[in-house]
């Protein structure tokens, strides 16, 4: 008796082969996807605000600043803007 190892083993061999080779495939997917390289957000990352001397300010703060830096407001007029902005707190 030869339990299956008969001239029909072909095609057994062949698919084992494909298992095989889709098992390693799907390790590698799964690695990868583990690792976090596969991820859009890590390979174009988002640029991250550093802290400086905008950090804790508002936007319409910030607004302000640029506009004062520009020389669209007059001291007093960007020091009451500044004063109102805080009061809305």
């Amino acid at each position: 008796m030869m339990w299956g190892y008969g001239s029909n083993m072909g095609w057994m061999m062949w698919l084992w082969g494909v298992l095989l080779l889709a098992g390693i495939a799907l390790l590698v997917l799964v690695a990868v996807r583990l690792s976090g390289t596969g991820r859009t957000s890590e390979r174009h990352p988002e640029p991250r605000q550093l802290p400086g001397p905008e950090a804790g300010r508002t936007r319409a703060q910030q607004i302000l600043d640029e506009r004062f830096a520009r020389g669209e407001l007059s001291e007093e007029e960007y020091r009451e803007r500044l004063r109102v902005l805080g009061e809305g707190r």
